[in-house]
Formats: structure tokens, sequence, C-alpha cells
């Protein structure tokens, strides 16, 4: 069985000192791949120099909804460039998107509009951060007439709201929540999906499973949310573990020897 965690912080200071052992430990466990969402201009370059330093590890850069204060409009030239590179490691926008928890809906729309179309432009996949916006996210993709890869990470919405977003062509992230007994809400949506709109992943060190203390989430327990995964399946765990695994490829771009 081969794994890959679709969105994980890799990059954030819990890890530092022992990203080599956490690693190591999370192919043990048959997670060979992870992708680290860049969140902030100011941390771009963080982002890449983990991505960089050690094997199965890919990035994207975009500018999260928390941060958007912090940015400027040639901030997003500047995205741009970035992501204009020839770099293997860099397979995606994100994180973007809205956060109707934190700050204000009016403020993260332009950027996360701005986003979607350089995405568009540049033909990278989406990595969107969408937290009681999804219908709100799309909305802006339907309205750009986005034509592209995306994944709604960390989904905790209706199955309604993720049927629409699959029909657009987007991925749903498939997180730790679904680990949680009283997440019945997600459990159900993510039990009638079509299997080849689901992608697997952590947000380590956020969004930890069952029994995790919070922050302490890690890519090394990546196989609980597949576990998790498996019980409110059909398939059998060969079957799922296949379908995954072309799921987060065929959205990174991914051949099979990535």
């Amino acid at each position: 069985m081969e794994l890959v965690d679709a969105h994980c912080h890799f990059d954030f200071p819990e890890f530092d000192g022992r990203r080599e052992e956490v690693l190591a430990q999370a192919r043990r466990h048959g997670v060979f791949r992870l992708v680290i969402p860049g969140v902030s201009r100011r941390h771009w370059q963080r982002v890449i120099t983990t991505a960089t330093s050690l094997p199965g590890l890919f990035y994207c850069l975009g500018i999260h909804p928390w941060f958007v204060q912090e940015h400027r409009q040639d901030d997003l030239a500047i995205l741009e460039n970035w992501l204009s590179r020839q770099d293997s490691r860099c397979v995606g926008l994100g994180e973007c998107g809205l956060d109707r928890l934190r700050g204000e809906l009016s403020q993260q729309l332009p950027w996360f509009e701005a986003q979607v179309d350089l995405a568009a432009r540049l033909d990278r996949p989406l990595v969107i951060h969408s937290v009681r916006t999804h219908d709100e996210v799309h909305s802006v993709l339907k309205t750009r007439g986005f034509h592209g890869k995306a994944l709604v990470h960390g989904f905790s919405g209706s199955y309604q709201q993720a049927r629409k977003l699959v029909d657009l062509g987007c991925c749903i992230g498939i997180g730790g929540v679904i680990t949680h007994p009283r997440a019945k809400k997600t459990r159900e949506t993510v039990s009638r999906l079509p299997l080849d709109a689901l992608v697997l992943e952590t947000d380590a060190p956020d969004m930890p499973p069952e029994g995790v203390q919070k922050g302490m989430n890690s890519p090394e327990l990546l196989p609980a949310i597949f576990g998790a995964l498996a019980e409110l399946r059909p398939e059998s765990p060969e079957q799922l573990s296949e379908q995954l695994l072309s799921n987060v490829s065929g959205l990174y771009g991914w051949g099979r020897q990535a």
C-alpha cells in the first residue's frame, strides 16, 4: 500500500529537528509522498527549502485567507513568478480560499478570485481552504470559469455541498475529522461521494485524528485516516488505496514514479 499526504504543513516549527525521523516513520507506515502548502509570502522560501531538502516532498505556494492583510497587490506578481519556475517539486497553487470564522470574506474574496485566475492561467491545480464557505467557493469557481483541477482540503460540509464541488471537477480532502464518531455529517458525506473524488491528507500538525492531542498531528498518522475511510466505504482496502493513489497522482500531475 502506498499512501500520499496531499496536504501537510511539514515546514511548520512543530517539525523542526525531527523531520527525517518523522518522514522515516511515515514511510514505515506506507506514506511515501507529502505535499506542503504555502500560506504567505514570508513563508514561501521556508516551504521550498523544506520540500527540496528531503526525498518524497513536494510543495504548493499561495496566499491563505488568514493572511491576506499582510500582502500587497504586487505579491500576486511575485507568486506568479515563483509558480512559473520549472521546478518539479512545485505541484500547485495554494493554500488559498475563504474562511467565514476568521477575517472578513469581503477582504478575502478578491485574493481568492485572483489566485483562481492565476491557477487557470498557469494550468496549476488549486489547493483550497474553505471553512463554512463551500457555497461561496463553488460560486467563485463557477463564475470565474475555472476548469482546472482543485482540492478542497479538510472538507467538513454537507453531501450536497460536496457533490456540487465534485461536479465542478474538485477533489475532496479527507482528513482526521472522519475518525471522530461525532462528525456524523462528514462521515456520511464521505461514504456517499464517488471514490474517484477523494484524496487523503493530514493537515498536520493541525486537524488531528481521534485521540491525538491538538497540534500533535503528523503524516505518520495518515494510515489511521485511511483506516477510518475504509470502514466507511464499500471497497476493499486494496481497491481503496489503489484509487486514492490514482486520484492524488491525477490531481498533482504525477506519474506513479514521481
